[in-house]
């Protein structure tokens, strides 16, 4: 499983010209399932989206987890973050899960997040979606989890 995580003052997604979620300060994660994930990859995933020290504490270091600052968490399914780009100039979408399998395991990241974590929202999966976000820093980090 992988993740591109992004702190943010605010972010939105956008389907058919409505939002169907949106956060302010927190994380926006865009997430990939690959051929294999499962149960195992999903509870370390929230482990590190919960725990991962990219907020800012008093004296301005990144010492703090989205679990001290009970901010939002914006999870968007995304599996272009699993292609394979290599060679040539066309990606391909082999290391992807298929789509019933990459829904099964972005649910299941969604529901655990939801018992753990208080204000996810969630993109529409398999929709065309327009994501909004006011990047902090920036700062950005791709966690992988196998």
């Amino acid at each position: 499983m992988i993740a591109l995580i992004q702190r943010v003052e605010s972010a939105r997604v956008d389907v058919d010209g409505q939002t169907v979620g949106a956060i302010g300060a927190g994380l926006l994660v865009l997430v990939a399932v690959e051929p294999g994930d499962g149960e195992a990859q999903c509870t370390r995933m929230l482990e590190r989206l919960l725990g991962y020290r990219v907020f800012s504490d008093a004296e301005g270091k990144m010492n703090l987890a989205l679990s001290d600052t009970v901010g939002g968490l914006l999870l968007v399914s995304q599996f272009t973050l699993a292609a394979d780009t290599r060679k040539g100039m066309r990606p391909s979408f082999t290391t992807a899960a298929p789509p019933e399998e990459g829904r099964r395991w972005f649910d299941r990241l969604v529901d655990l997040a939801r018992v753990a974590h208080p204000g996810v929202e969630t993109g529409r999966f398999g929709a065309h979606m327009k994501v909004h976000l006011i990047n902090d820093g920036p700062v950005t980090f791709r966690l992988e989890v196998r």
